[in-house]
C-alpha cells in the first residue's frame, strides 16, 4: 500500500459528534504531504479529529482562501513554464476539480503520512500545523510577490513532485453521501 496524504471539502469540519454531511474528494498524493495540499490548508488552520483514524491528526482550512492562495502560485510558476503543455494540463485539470468540489472547508487527513515518520502522530500534526504549513505558505507568499526567486526556480524545476497529484471525486477513501 502506498502511504497518502488525502485532501476533501466540506460545508463543516469534523468534530468530536462526527464528520460533515457531504465530503467531496479532492486529491491524494503518495507518500508525502505535497506543498499544494500544504497550501490548500494554509489559511485559517486549525488541527480537527481526523475523519479516517482516531488521533485528532486532521487538518481543515479555509477553502476560498487556500484555493486562490494555491491559484496565485501555479500562476508564478506558469510564468516559467511557458510552453509546457503537461504543466498547463495539470494546473487546468486542478483548478476545474476544485471549482467543481467547492466547499467551505478543505480538510486534509494525514494518518498514512505522519505514521512513517516514527513519532507521535498528533505531535507530527501538530508540527505540521504550526511550522511545516505556515513556512510553506510564507514561501509561496513570497514567490507571488517577486520576492522569493531561488525557492520559485526550485519548485518549478520539480513542479510535478508539489502540484501533480491524483483529484478525482472518489480516492482511496471515499465517504458515502
Amino acid at each position: 500500500m502506498a502511504n497518502r496524504s488525502y485532501l476533501y471539502s466540506a460545508d463543516s469540519v469534523p468534530n468530536e459528534a462526527g464528520v460533515p454531511k457531504r465530503i467531496r474528494c479532492i486529491s491524494e498524493h503518495n507518500w508525502d504531504i505535497p506543498l499544494a495540499h500544504k497550501l490548500m490548508v494554509g489559511r485559517r488552520t486549525t488541527i480537527v479529529p481526523s475523519m479516517i483514524w482516531n488521533p485528532p491528526i486532521g487538518i481543515a482550512a479555509d477553502f476560498a482562501d487556500g484555493a486562490a492562495l494555491l491559484r496565485d502560485l501555479l500562476r508564478a510558476v506558469g510564468k516559467g513554464l511557458a510552453g509546457d503543455a503537461e504543466f498547463a494540463e495539470c494546473v487546468a485539470r486542478t483548478t476545474a476539480h476544485l471549482e467543481k468540489q467547492q466547499a467551505k472547508y478543505f480538510v486534509l487527513e494525514t494518518g498514512e503520512i505522519v505514521s512513517m515518520s516514527g513519532d507521535e502522530p498528533a505531535a507530527s500534526v501538530r508540527r505540521l500545523a504550526a511550522q511545516d504549513i505556515p513556512h510553506a505558505v510564507a514561501e509561496a507568499e513570497a514567490a507571488i510577490a517577486g520576492q522569493n526567486d531561488d525557492w520559485l526556480a526550485s519548485v518549478r524545476s520539480d513542479w510535478q513532485r508539489h502540484f501533480a497529484s491524483f483529484y478525482s471525486e472518489a480516492l482511496y477513501f471515499s465517504f458515502p453521501d
